[in-house]
């Protein structure tokens, strides 16, 4: 267990990289530990592979537990205080279920998305 919430990330994808340098720049990001898996072949942990980390986000809270997708993203918003708000109403019935079929429906759009936002950089 880390004392560190663990945002697990691909450094390789623009758009990836765009958004967590964002989450860097906010107040309380010191107390995140955010992982580029890009650069390694090794999965990040023995319940997490390389393949499903780098297919989903993924984020560890501080006794261990392994949140992905819609719920990650709330984890890690509950965790920054400019965006507390958001992940808090994620937690209202319903919402954490839209956001999560909202992130499904994005993730075969994120190659095309990335490459876009590569492009226009």
């Amino acid at each position: 267990m880390s004392d560190k919430l663990t945002v697990y990330y691909d450094g390789a994808c623009p758009l990836c990289r765009a958004e967590i340098g964002h989450y860097r720049k906010q107040d309380g990001s010191e107390a995140i530990d955010f992982v580029d898996l890009s650069g390694s072949p090794a999965d990040p942990a023995p319940d997490l592979s390389k393949k499903a980390a780098m297919a989903r986000f993924h984020v560890r809270d501080e006794e261990g537990a392994l949140k992905s997708g819609a719920a990650a993203f709330a984890l890690l918003w509950r965790n920054l205080p400019a965006w507390r708000w958001l992940g808090l109403i994620a937690d209202w019935p319903g919402i954490g279920w839209l956001l999560e079929r909202a992130y499904r429906a994005f993730l075969p759009l994120r190659p095309r998305l990335a490459k876009l936002f590569a492009q226009r950089r």
